[in-house]
């Protein structure tokens, strides 16, 4: 892996393990429901605005990642879908072959 994938794994499972660590505090404090949520609400408003450009440009490398994907499994399928018709393309010409060969057999046998 290069170093800029690693980097963004690392940065995106702290953001994951921070976000989860904020819910999970939240929710299991003896607190009522409506403070809860407001709280939590308040803690996810302070860390998007603290880590914004972090956010972003992981999001950016995710959908990079994404379309790179998408690019290489889309070549990989015409290839396999070509090679598929180009087979299929040579068992219709092999038997088309065969079955003009055995008509002109036929036709000069007497």
């Amino acid at each position: 892996m290069s170093k800029n994938n690693d980097a963004f794994l690392f940065s995106m499972g702290v953001v994951a393990g921070v976000v989860g660590g904020i819910v999970a505090g939240v929710l299991f404090a003896p607190k009522p429901g409506e403070k809860s949520r407001e709280e939590l609400k308040e803690a996810v408003c302070e860390l998007y605005d603290k880590h914004a450009p972090q956010i972003c440009d992981a999001k950016k490398q995710a959908m990079e990642s994404i379309d790179l994907v998408k690019y290489k499994m889309e070549r990989q399928f015409r290839k396999l879908s070509n090679s598929v018709k180009s087979k299929k393309m040579q068992k219709a010409k092999a038997l088309e072959d065969s079955e003009n060969g055995n008509e002109n057999e036929n036709e000069f046998d007497y």
